[in-house]
């Protein structure tokens, strides 16, 4: 562990400890602690032998969308999920949501763990942050796995006027990039709109419970409001930072994954556009949450991508 760096162990709402109908035995493998920098202090949830993987959720989630796969990638893998800025149990300032400094956090947990070099798997919002990881520390990450989003900078941008199918996905990208007013119509409606945000992204629904988690943990807290809609406050720095990004090519291997229900094929087209070595899964049945939908299905693509990362032992726990 980095000198100077703090890992006392995290309790309470947002952590392991209360978060409910884990798979069986998790709370055994599975710890939640707080790493403290100096710069933000982020909550993790860390378990498993093995090279580590850092896990990376998306929008409107927490580390809490892993669990599913979670003890399967722990028998391989030192698994660390993490809460990004603004999230979960993690420390919410009000700026520094651009995917650079995103990024750095999560350089920074994994340097305090110990970790020069480690493996990443980023979904949603999460894409947006492995991709900055790989981009703007090359010699950090050995393999990356991206699922679910358009790449803001890359990705081509859809028409205003597109259709209602592609508008009913896409319009929380205008929506969340609002100031203060979206904080205002959302506060006390936030089973709503996070509720309607699941339910229409999905192709096997969410469970209800994890829904539930997922919106209390919002409701409960104006500054976690707030902070769920940063990211894309964020967006016109993020975007000028991947337009300078996707000049360099990313040459390590890149797993791109999009439920059939969902981006498909295009999250790796978009990921052609800025990596030399890109590798393709569709996951069938899978709406916009392979980790929850389908988790056995993405763990069938996860594991033969990671397999020559797993026998290089490469980045080695130290923690």
């Amino acid at each position: 562990m980095t000198s100077g760096a703090r890992v006392p162990m995290a309790d309470g709402p947002g952590s392991v400890a209360q978060a409910p109908n884990l798979p069986l035995g998790f709370t055994e493998t599975f710890t939640s602690r707080f790493i403290d920098t100096g710069k933000l202090r982020q909550h993790v949830v860390v378990g498993g032998e093995g090279p580590p993987l850092l896990l990376v959720h998306g929008w409107p989630q927490s580390w809490y969308a892993w669990r599913l796969v979670m003890p399967a990638l722990a028998r391989d893998f030192r698994v660390i999920a993490v809460d990004q800025r603004g999230t979960g149990l993690t420390g919410k300032p009000a700026d520094g949501y651009d995917t650079a400094t995103l990024a750095d956090d999560l350089i920074a947990v994994m340097q305090a763990l110990g970790h020069d070099r480690f493996a990443v798997v980023g979904h949603d919002t999460g894409m947006w942050i492995g991709y900055a990881i790989a981009a703007d520390h090359p010699d950090r990450v050995d393999r990356l796995v991206l699922a679910e989003t358009p790449l803001p900078g890359v990705s081509p941008s859809p028409p205003l006027f597109s259709g209602s199918r592609l508008n009913d996905r896409l319009f929380h990208f205008g929506f969340n990039r609002l100031d203060d007013i979206n904080d205002q119509l959302v506060a006390g409606r936030e089973a709503v709109y996070f509720g309607w945000q699941f339910a229409t992204k999905a192709a096997r629904p969410l469970p209800d419970d994890a829904v539930r988690y997922y919106v209390s943990a919002l409701a409960s807290d104006r500054e976690a409001l707030h902070a769920s809609f940063s990211i894309y406050r964020a967006l016109d720095t993020t975007i000028a930072q991947n337009e300078r990004r996707k000049s360099r090519h990313l040459t390590l291997p890149v797993l791109a994954i999009g439920g059939q229900h969902s981006l498909g094929d295009s999250v790796a087209a978009t990921m052609k556009l800025t990596a030399d070595d890109v590798q393709t899964v569709v996951i069938a049945g899978c709406g916009h949450h392979p980790a929850e939908e389908t988790p056995n299905e993405l763990m069938a693509a996860l594991t033969p991508f990671l397999e020559p990362y797993k026998a290089g032992l490469v980045g080695a726990r130290r923690d």
